[in-house]
């Protein structure tokens, strides 16, 4: 992906947003005369014999202090977790001054950069923070275009890591991508990619583990508990009792007690 996001004439990168060129805590100033804290090196330090250095102290304590509590130049960083949109007294929050285009770069890239995102839901981001529709579908387009937003491979990873970190099924994934905004076609694809095998496979691990807390339970019981778990990953009625009995009668094989008439010889 190249650089520059727009055609010529555009804003670029370093237009989207004012933290490519903010102060950051513990820069040089941009006085130019390195003394880390964005001050000129005669502030604080112009005291006289008696008490100077006491005042000189007094200024860097309290400088020290503002930073800790939030304060220093207005174009810093924020402490915490990063804004969903552009950063305060950046170029995109300048109001009606603002280039539509750049505002809607500094969102989609902000929200890109904490997690990946479906077109439709930074639409909706860039509706929610009034972005004219016209300069809202150009961004969006050109996302596209170099492959920022991409709700295919988005579909993909997220039914490959939610089926395997959560055990969902077909029909609860379907719901989540669905919910995301991603269209019915992109949808279908995404849950071809899980074999109905390998789906009744992780319906059998959800069983097994769950299986240790319904023992000693009345066998109707037991098997409810379990269906209820295995709907609520989004599994069928039919393929939830066929795993849950399989499930069971493993199970009951492997503690029944031995005897006599087990076959195996006693000592």
């Amino acid at each position: 992906m190249g650089a520059d996001l727009g055609p010529p004439g555009e804003v670029g990168p370093r237009d989207w947003g004012a933290w490519p060129d903010e102060p950051r805590i513990g820069s040089p100033g941009r006085s130019g005369r390195g003394r880390g804290d964005g001050l000129p090196a005669s502030e604080g330090e112009a005291a006289g014999p008696a008490g100077g250095e006491s005042r000189s102290r007094k200024g860097r304590g309290s400088r020290r202090g503002g930073r800790r509590s939030g304060g220093g130049s207005p174009g810093a960083l924020p402490d915490g977790p990063l804004p969903d949109g552009p950063v305060e007294e950046s170029p995109a929050r300048k109001g009606a001054g603002a280039d539509p285009q750049a505002v809607a770069r500094a969102i989609c890239l902000r929200l890109l950069t904490m997690a990946p995102r479906t077109r439709a839901q930074l639409a909706e981001a860039l509706r929610k923070r009034e972005v004219p529709q016209e300069a809202a579908d150009a961004v969006l387009e050109r996302f596209s275009e170099v492959g920022l937003i991409d709700d295919e491979a988005f579909a993909a990873a997220w039914v490959s890591s939610r089926h395997a970190g959560r055990g969902l099924a077909r029909k609860a994934l379907a719901s989540e991508l669905r919910h995301r905004g991603v269209d019915e076609e992109t949808v279908k694809d995404a849950m071809e990619q899980l074999d109905p095998e390998q789906e009744a496979e992780t319906a059998r691990g959800l069983v097994r583990r769950k299986l240790s807390s319904t023992r000693g339970l009345d066998p109707a019981v037991r098997t409810r508990r379990l269906a209820g778990m295995l709907a609520r990953k989004g599994y069928g009625p039919g393929l939830a009792f066929r795993v849950i009995r399989e499930v069971l009668e493993d199970d009951e094989a492997e503690t029944a007690p031995f005897t006599e008439d087990s076959g195996y010889p006693l000592d």
